[in-house]
């Protein structure tokens, strides 16, 4: 039973994980200097586990979220370890 609650835990965590790098991705800046935007496209449970965590802002009543630039950091290495997984990978 603990085994099931823990790899449901572990899949939410990546779930979350991929969320994030995936907003990121698809995000645009709209000001310079500002945090990239996203649209809300995303599980609405796991944007507010993100906004608790400090990765984005509360956008409530809005269909796009803003990056804090703690959640700009966090994406940006969730990206470089894809891409360094991929290119062992590709090797």
């Amino acid at each position: 039973m603990q085994e099931n609650c823990e790899t449901e835990k572990t899949e939410y965590l990546f779930a979350e994980g991929l969320t994030l790098l995936m907003l990121y991705l698809a995000s645009w800046t709209e000001v310079k200097d500002f945090p990239p935007r996203a649209w809300k496209n995303h599980s609405f449970e796991i944007l507010g586990a993100l906004a608790a965590k400090g990765y984005l802002l509360d956008s409530k009543g809005r269909k796009s979220v803003n990056f804090t630039p703690e959640g700009v950091a966090a994406a940006k290495r969730l990206e470089q370890q894809y891409r360094q997984r991929a290119k062992k990978e590709t090797k």
